[in-house]
């Protein structure tokens, strides 16, 4: 006999450090967006679309791992935004997403080219750097 914990492992697709970036992104997105479980009077007013969540993965991705978000993103077996979204869905299967009769699958897909975010349209923020200290 197997435990709950073993199954629930075994049926994820992804590396399991992709699944706790996305609930990373999740709450960055909610928070970003003025969305927080904190703040919001229902779950309703927390939830977040899957465009809106790839936006977020991406803002955050960027900042965490910089130039090297796509590779991190190809170790953990994700290609393209909608792995992403099998992620979600993966999840809310196994009960530890929710979604409304609005979401699909199909919100996740091709919103946006992980060759363009991460490294063509990839931009260093230098103001920092050249910044005068007084």
């Amino acid at each position: 006999m197997t435990t709950t914990r073993t199954t629930a492992a075994r049926l994820r697709r992804y590396h399991p450090n992709a699944y706790q970036f996305l609930f990373q992104s999740l709450q960055f997105t909610q928070q970003r967006l003025g969305r927080s479980s904190a703040n919001a009077r229902s779950e309703e007013d927390a939830h977040i679309s899957g465009q809106e969540l790839s936006e977020g993965i991406g803002e955050l991705a960027r900042r965490q791992f910089g130039l090297m978000a796509r590779a991190v993103f190809r170790n953990w077996g994700i290609t393209e935004t909608a792995d992403f979204g099998r992620m979600v869905f993966e999840m809310i299967e196994r009960g530890e997403m929710k979604k409304t009769e609005r979401d699909r699958l199909t919100d996740f897909y091709d919103v946006y080219d992980f060759a363009d975010a991460f490294e063509r349209d990839y931009t260093i923020d230098t103001a920092q750097a050249f910044r005068r200290h007084s």
